[in-house]
């Protein structure tokens, strides 16, 4: 009886051995990969906020040019107001290459966010 005893010890340290040598590796590698997963998900998060700022910035850019179209056009108006101005062709043909141009873009624009739509 004491030899059987014996031999179920030896086999019960021979099974935990084992499950200490397949789980310590399996232990390092999940350690690494949850540590992976962090660092990717934070690296996303990052890459996310540039891109709303770039958007942002992108939508700043866009309100800006048709600002100074805005107002160009609203400058060419008032300049062919004035009786003493005499405006040649080149004013006249500006005004409607920058109106042309503002409403091109405006339709593009409106065309890009519906196309984001759907």
């Amino acid at each position: 009886m004491g030899s059987l005893r014996r031999e179920v010890r030896r086999g019960m340290d021979m099974l935990v051995t084992v499950l200490i040598a397949a789980g310590i590796p399996s232990a390092i590698t999940s350690f690494g990969i949850g540590w992976l997963n962090r660092k990717l998900t934070k690296r996303q998060e990052e890459e996310e906020c540039k891109e709303k700022a770039r958007r942002k910035n992108e939508a700043i850019v866009i309100e800006g040019v048709m600002a100074a179209i805005t107002l160009g056009e609203a400058t060419a108006k008032a300049v062919q107001r004035i009786p003493d101005a005499h405006c040649n062709g080149d004013m006249h043909a500006a005004l409607d290459y920058a109106t042309e141009v503002k409403n091109r873009h405006r339709d593009f624009i409106r065309e890009q966010g519906v196309d984001a739509l759907y």
